[in-house]
């Protein structure tokens, strides 16, 4: 049964699709089988791996209208890959979810149809905490937080780490954190600052892997591919790899 990854952030900009792209490639090219669904309006995860935005995906599950499986797409580019796509659409489930049977647990169910199949699931949320956000950690085993590397973007932590608290103690009591991984970090000294506090706040849940800026993992979206794919060399793509390794080594210890 697949590991439920949720990666979510409220604060806009912080890497987070970026990251979920990118693990959930890394970690299929290492050779797991993964299932990233996206679960962001947006849609970017789905237009960041080649995919049209306009297919039915995770929305017209939501509603009842298709099963997980009849819309999940193969990457062409990774083998063990799996998208589960976004559209605008999904836009509407914040009204829609409440007015639902068991609510809370609609993206539960989807996700439940499926888990057999992979050894990853990672969720890409929306920059918000609205109701599909909250469905989404219900589903969710852990929360991968990605972590801008500046003052502004701890600041609004409170919030998650909060809702957070309030499922595991209701709606998913089983809810961990998985981890917290800094993001678009460069070598000066406020990035330098914001690591340190990071680290010795939160601890071991900070990964040591830290993803810093670099102007590959920005077009690589662009032509619809992770950025190993794109440029096997950049340095995003050594740090997403390195990412892969340490999340499997926490997820993996024999």
């Amino acid at each position: 049964m697949a590991k439920v990854v949720a990666l979510a952030n409220q604060k806009g900009g912080v890497g987070k699709t970026t990251t979920a792209i990118n693990l959930a490639a890394s970690v299929a090219l290492i050779g797991r089988r993964v299932l990233l669904l996206d679960a962001d309006p947006q849609a970017n995860a789905t237009s960041g791996l080649g995919f049209d935005i306009n297919l039915d995906g995770i929305y017209e599950c939501i509603v009842g209208e298709k099963e997980p499986a009849e819309v999940t797409l193969h990457s062409q580019d990774v083998k063990n890959l799996w998208l589960l796509p976004s559209s605008i659409n999904l836009v509407a489930a914040d009204t829609e979810l409440p007015a639902m049977d068991d609510a809370h647990h609609i993206i539960k169910g989807i996700v439940d149809k499926v888990r057999d199949r992979y050894d990853y699931i990672f969720i890409d949320c929306s920059p918000s905490l609205g109701f599909t956000t909250v469905n989404i950690l219900t589903a969710a085993d852990s929360v991968l937080i990605p972590v801008q590397c500046e003052y502004l973007a701890l600041e609004g932590l409170s919030k998650l780490l909060n809702t957070i608290k309030k499922i595991k103690g209701g709606l998913n009591p089983s809810l961990q954190i998985e981890g917290f991984v800094l993001t678009m970090y460069m070598r000066n000294r406020l990035n330098n600052q914001v690591v340190a506090e990071v680290r010795e706040h939160f601890g071991e849940l900070a990964y040591d892997t830290v993803i810093q800026r670099n102007i590959r993992l920005g077009e690589a979206p662009s032509h619809g591919k992770p950025v190993m794919l794109y440029d096997a060399a950049a340095t995003g793509s050594v740090n997403y790899l390195n990412l892969a390794r340490e999340f499997l080594k926490r997820n993996e210890k024999k």
